[in-house]
Formats: structure tokens, sequence, C-alpha cells
């Protein structure tokens, strides 16, 4: 067995994962589409780091560093001496790239530009079956509105002096090919979109999406009786059978130390496999302090937006029978 004085350890503990990976295995590092300096691995898909500041997480099993050796062992399940001999053959003069500061790469946040009007995103979200009780609610909150030039629907997530640090953007046009849908550079996870209730409300309803917050409050007969927060995403490995090891989620932790008056968590996240992953998940971490409703879709594999818009297409379809009826 192989044996590595202090000094030894010491300058192998400092090589950083990105320049490892670049060097040795620059094939495995995939960059990620929409996100500045983020690349994640070919072989773990739920693996994520910064190029800029090597930082890594591997959401599946939250596990996260810096540098290469622990790297090595722990993501490549390397032994140390092993990933020690690696590291002294491929680094005898390491001298790390110097680091750009990750606060000073951040980009500014700035909301698009607003469209003379929200004629487009409304007849977007009508054929997704959101109500126009709904879709004005949110647009009267300055939570919901059209850019322009391009007449994305913008979701904004505002912090709690009601000024704006997060936005989402949706595309309006599916053509059939993968819509646009994007986080707006600079924008805070932490405060995601979140429609209020009208008045005082202890309970927060959790959704994957923007989107499925308003297609389940419209469900729901447009009552804004609850907060409806949308996490932004979540991550789940679809086979269920895998381990999983999630973090909290940020914006709803968020959203709980500002809102000490919330005793319930209603989980509406999507019914596949990483919906019921994420929901098993977050009930296990806030049962005991929180009352938890599970409340997934009815159907395998649907979402709320997914449910509103076949009960749009019921509706017209029921209107049109009895129109065709009155006709006779």
């Amino acid at each position: 067995m192989a044996w590595y004085t202090k000094e030894e350890i010491e300058e192998a503990s400092r090589i950083l994962t990105i320049d490892y990976l670049r060097r040795c295995e620059p094939g495995r590092l995939k960059k990620c589409k929409y996100l500045r300096h983020e690349y994640e691995l070919t072989d773990h898909d739920s693996f994520k780091i910064n190029e800029v500041s090597s930082i890594w997480h591997w959401k599946s099993r939250d596990i996260g560093g810096k540098y290469a050796l622990k790297f090595l062992q722990v993501v490549d399940r390397i032994p140390f001496t092993d990933a020690m001999r690696i590291l002294q053959g491929e680094f005898p003069n390491y001298v790390p790239v110097k680091l750009v500061s990750e606060e000073k790469e951040r980009l500014p946040f700035t909301l698009p530009e607003q469209a003379a009007d929200n004629s487009r995103i409304w007849r977007y979200l009508r054929e997704r079956g959101i109500s126009r009780k709904v879709f004005d609610y949110c647009v009267n909150l300055g939570i919901l509105y059209e850019s322009s030039p391009y007449h994305n629907a913008v979701f904004v997530g505002k912090d709690e002096q009601g000024i704006p640090r997060y936005a989402f953007l949706r595309g309006t046009y599916d053509s059939g090919e993968k819509p646009f849908k994007r986080e707006r550079g600079g924008s805070d996870k932490t405060y995601s979109f979140c429609v209020p209730p009208v008045g005082k409300s202890s309970r927060v309803a959790v959704y994957e999406a923007s989107v499925e917050t308003l297609a389940h409050m419209t469900l729901e007969a447009d009552r804004a009786d609850k907060w409806r927060l949308s996490l932004g995403g979540i991550y789940a490995p679809k086979d269920e059978t895998k381990e999983y090891y999630p973090k909290k989620p940020l914006a709803l932790e968020h959203f709980l130390k500002t809102h000490p008056e919330i005793t319930e968590i209603e989980i509406c996240t999507n019914n596949d496999g990483p919906g019921r992953k994420a929901a098993e998940a977050m009930k296990k971490q806030y049962e005991g302090n929180y009352r938890i409703l599970m409340d997934l879709p009815q159907r395998e594999g649907a979402d709320y937006g997914d449910m509103a818009k076949e009960q749009r297409i019921k509706t017209m379809e029921r209107k049109r029978q009895s129109y065709g009826k009155g006709e006779r």
C-alpha cells in the first residue's frame, strides 16, 4: 500500500475538479443549455459543475465539493491511494487557474420589456385551460405580463418589499418543437413565482412550474384562498427505485422563513416518477413541523396543466353539443 506525506496530500487536495476533468476526461463534460458557466457529466445527468468556481453538486446523492480528490473518491468511487496516484501523475506541478469571483460574474437582474398589451399570452394561456379570472388576478398583481419583442409569458417573483427578483419566460408559440422556457438571467430562485391569497391564509400549495400554479387555481374554481408557490422545477430520478437525497427546495425554504403563519403545506407536484419522488421527499422533510397534504393530479403521468387543458376541451365539447341540439 502506498503512503503519502502530509505535504503530498495537501498538494493533491488543491487540484480543482474542473481542471482534472478538462485535462483527463474532457469527454465527460457537457455544457448545460441556458445555464452560464455550468456543465454536467455525460454519465451522471444530475451532476452539475461550475467552470468558474469548480464547485460541483451531485443532486441525486446530495453530495457536493470543489476539489478533484473528493470527486474521484465519492463520484468515481476510486480508493484514496489510487486517486492520489492519478492526481500526482497528471499534475506534478499544479498551479490552479485564477478564479473569477462568482459574485462578479453574476448578471444584474432586469425584467424584460413589457408589450403594449397581454393579448398573445392570454390566447396562449386560454388554450392551456387557464381561466380569465385567474389570468386577470395575476396580471393585476404585476406578477404576469407579456414581453416585447418576443411575446413570451413572463412569470415574476417578488421579494418581501414587492421588488421583482425572479422571472421565468415561457414561449407562446408551440410549433411542435421544444417550446422556449428559460429563467431570466440574474434571477434569484429564492423568490420564485408565487400567487398570494386574498386575505390571510395558513396554507401554501407548491408546484413544479408556474403554469401549473395557474392551472390548479383554475381547476379549484379560481379560488385565491391560499398561497400558491412555484418551485421553479424539481430534480428527481425517473427511476423511482433509485436512492434520492434531495435538499429542501430553496424557494419553499425561504417562503416558510418569511411566513411564520404557515401551518399547512399542500404538495401538488406532477403525478409521474420524478414528481412522486419529490413529493415523498418533501413530505419527509417537513412533516412534524407542518401538516402535509398530498394533492397530486389524479391521472397517472399528468400535471395540473394537463388537467386544466383537458377540462377546457371537455367544456368546449359540451357547449358544442348543446349548441347542436338547440339547432334541431
